[in-house]
């Protein structure tokens, strides 16, 4: 017998989800309205050929933006910058350019998104297919330049806060 959960009950579903660390970015599409999101869903699907995965809810400005530029940005954000994370989950920002008044980045050379400054990595990708996932489209994405920035940790999220690996020691 399947047991599937109750979908009217959202909170214990994120909550078990939530369970799952992950790492945090910000998604960047270039052009005339650029626009940034912060996502944790994001992943590597395939090395042959690259194909990264994110996923963005339907009703999000970035669906339709992402889907129109053609090209995006994957910016893996480094532990210090919770403060960038924040304000890229932040509702109330300012849209199109003025949105990245609040932190250094430079255009990428190949896409022309934000790549925004201190990041743990950049991953830029030309948008390869989009998949239905039910209130989000997945978004498959083809890695045409990728540069490891930072030799920092990388920021994390897990059960609903930010979070840094803590090294143990070896010795």
């Amino acid at each position: 017998m399947k047991v599937h959960p109750d979908p009217a009950d959202t909170s214990t579903l994120r909550q078990v989800f939530g369970t799952f660390a992950t790492g945090v970015t910000v998604l960047t599409v270039g052009g005339q309205s650029p626009h940034g999101m912060t996502a944790n869903s994001f992943t590597t699907v395939s090395m042959d050929p690259p194909l990264v995965l994110v996923c963005v809810k339907r009703d999000a400005i970035m669906h339709d933006s992402l889907a129109e530029a053609g090209g995006f940005a994957v910016n893996v954000l480094a532990s210090q910058q919770e403060p960038v994370a924040r304000y890229f989950a932040d509702h109330s920002r300012p849209l199109g350019r003025a949105q990245f008044d609040a932190v250094e980045w430079a255009p990428g050379e190949c896409t022309g998104a934000p790549l925004i400054a201190d990041a743990f990595a950049h991953i830029e990708c030309d948008l390869w297919r989009t998949y239905d996932g039910g209130d989000h489209s997945i978004f498959l994405g083809v890695p045409v330049q990728v540069q490891r920035r930072s030799e920092e940790d990388a920021l994390l999220f897990l059960c609903g806060r930010f979070c840094q690996l803590n090294p143990t020691s070896t010795g």
